[in-house]
């Protein structure tokens, strides 16, 4: 077997019924065609995934995938990919993380570890260079993932230098929908991929070893890496160094974009409450690194009591900032701290939690649900609720299956203001203030994914205007896109995007030292163009149609009241003539689907 530089050449592929495991080539071409990361599991999931498939049943694969630059020095590169289809939307999910489970995770002589079938019993899945072994965590269940991570590395001890542990919360195990499943207090968030990996009763998975690849050109790759932590601390990133994403709040809420109220409205009064100098008040603020990086963008907040001391505090991010505080009305520091430490602890997504909490907070002022308490504004009532979600108590049993399906339970005229696409819930980017993100969020093979898209980039470019966007932001949307799949696959930091004076020449420049291909920018962007058309192509497999690619009637029915997006809202005939757009530029038909045609040239069919 030939190997690629950069790759092991094999995947390891994991039976958890049967308790046995397999290697499997990779066939030629493969490698080149789809990269790593999120490109590669893709290839790997239509491969290994049944048509029309229930996520949480036992063959349902749930993919770890590793990329040709984990292991060198370019700073950014110890990241990782988790594929599976999401029990939320039913569709393709791929979640990317940083941490040393990366980096260990590809020291076991593998490229990605394929997870099939479902143990009888709690199990933790430990996977090093001399194979496989199932050991019972019937001890961890029930525990928190840093705790369980803890026992897991106690347990197995120094062997091969040390283990690194992904595992899942209570709330993986109770299989809320978007669970996530966590590692060295970071998380592979979106879509439930922790209750995927809890219907599998897996609640760990221990990784170690000393499996190394080799590099085509190592000299000159320690040149690029070099010019590229130089550049990686120069005035691209400087934001994310100094004050992080929590920042961008304050701009949003400038901006009249920030999403408050379950979306109700652009603008939220109190957010100077939740900015960062107010955050820092009475905490004294750290930053930290992700595993090989050099930008430094994490901040972390103390918060006494959390259980979140011990390993580094509570992560915070504009994300669950917003998710937690303006999207629930909260504007108490303390209650929005907390929260996300209790999303933390639980296993939640913070983003998918926040939303249907502030969805539950519309539906009970509207009066069509009763729930005591739950009301725009409440932290203690926020907090309770994610307790009871991460749990699946009383209503938050209901909450626990995502807003769509709430929404479907709770009916009347709640599924019009659901803040959701294909079931995945709204970030925060407020789409009738930002419209080439709105394109994005509703073309999405992931649903509202502002990682996957990064259309916001070209709603604050000179080359459209956010509001009444034209048909010209087609073809930066589909750029965007394109960039973003690359960096998903090869795996780097989306924070990397602003060194790169040419991003698809830049990651192409990164990727010949490591495996040797001659490639192309242009090369590159047909690989972008070949993976998006191969998640489309599963979700077609998986039961997609065209009625999918759109927003909440809220966003075509009700404008923006204030700030500077005032007015603002969606033309339901200005998007769907987009998506037809969009479509065509990506070569498939106009209402979404993929000709034969086009999957015979990409090497899909």
């Amino acid at each position: 077997m030939s190997t690629v530089p950069g790759y092991h050449g094999r995947y390891l592929r994991v039976d958890l019924s049967e308790r046995t495991s397999r290697e499997v080539p990779w066939p030629d071409g493969v490698l080149r065609s789809f990269l790593g990361g999120g490109g590669l599991g893709t290839w790997v999931l239509r491969r290994e995934t049944p048509d029309g498939v229930d996520p949480l049943s036992p063959e349902s694969p749930l993919v770890f995938v590793f990329s040709p630059l984990v292991g060198s020095p370019l700073t950014t590169s110890a990241k990782f990919a988790v594929l599976a289809k999401s029990p939320l939307t039913g569709r393709i999910n791929d979640s990317l993380s940083s941490s040393h489970f990366a980096i260990s995770g590809k020291r076991t002589g593998y490229d990605a570890i394929v997870i099939v079938g479902a143990a009888e019993g709690a199990t933790t899945l430990v996977v090093t260079p001399d194979g496989v072994r199932f050991e019972s965590a019937e001890t961890e269940w029930g525990l928190g993932s840093r705790e369980t991570g803890q026992r897991v590395r106690d347990r197995l001890g120094g062997e091969w230098g040390g283990f690194r542990v992904a595992a899942i919360g209570p709330a993986g195990e109770r299989l809320v929908h978007f669970a996530t499943i966590s590692h060295d207090a970071r998380h592979a968030g979106r879509g439930g991929l922790g209750a995927v990996m809890g219907s599998k009763r897996l609640k760990a998975i221990a990784v170690a070893g000393d499996r190394v690849v080799s590099f085509a050109d190592p000299g000159r790759l320690v040149e690029i890496s070099r010019d590229l932590s130089k550049r990686s601390l120069g005035p691209a990133t400087a934001k994310y160094r100094e004050l992080g994403t929590v920042d961008n709040l304050v701009t949003f809420n400038r901006l009249g974009s920030l999403p408050t109220r379950n979306f109700q409205g652009g603008v939220f009064a109190e957010a100077s409450m939740l900015s960062p100098e107010s955050l820092e008040a009475d905490r004294d603020r750290t930053r930290t690194s992700c595993a090989a990086c050099t930008i430094g963008c994490e901040h972390i907040f103390p918060l006494a009591g959390s259980g979140q001391e011990e390993g580094g505090g509570v992560r915070m991010e504009y994300e669950n900032l917003f998710a937690l505080g303006p999207l629930c009305g909260v504007s108490d520091p303390r209650a929005v701290l907390a929260a996300s430490a209790l999303c933390d602890e639980l296993g939640l997504d913070t983003i998918s939690t926040g939303a249907s909490i502030a969805f539950a907070m519309e539906c009970a002022e509207r009066g069509l649900v009763e729930i005591p308490g739950l009301r725009f504004g409440n932290g203690d009532a926020m907090l309770s609720m994610i307790d009871d979600i991460g749990n699946r108590r009383e209503w938050g049993d209901l909450l626990a299956e995502g807003t769509r399906a709430a929404a479907e339970r709770i009916g009347g005229e709640s599924q019009s203001f659901a803040p959701h696409v294909k079931g995945l819930e709204i970030p925060g980017y407020e789409p009738r203030a930002l419209q080439a993100m709105a394109l994005g969020f509703a073309v999405g093979t992931r649903g509202a994914d502002h990682n996957r898209s990064g259309a916001y980039e070209v709603d604050f470019s000179p080359e459209v205007g956010r509001i009444d966007a034209e048909p010209g932001t087609i073809e930066p949307v589909v750029r965007v896109e394109d960039e973003a799949v690359l960096m998903d696959s090869l795996i780097l930091c989306k924070f990397l995007r602003g060194v790169f004076e040419d991003r698809v020449a830049g990651m192409a420049e990164l990727l010949r030292p490591v495996t040797g291909w001659d490639v192309s920018p242009e090369e590159l962007r047909e690989t972008a163009g070949r993976i998006v058309t191969a998640k489309k192509a599963y979700n077609i497999a998986q039961g997609w149609t065209p009625a999918e690619d759109t927003l909440p009637q809220r966003f075509f029915e009700e404008p923006l009241g204030e700030g500077g997006s005032q007015g603002a809202q969606l033309d339901p005939d200005r998007l769907a003539a987009q998506i037809r757009a969009y479509n065509l530029q990506r070569g498939w038909t106009a209402e979404g689907y993929v000709p034969e045609d086009r999957l015979v040239a990409l090497g899909l069919a």
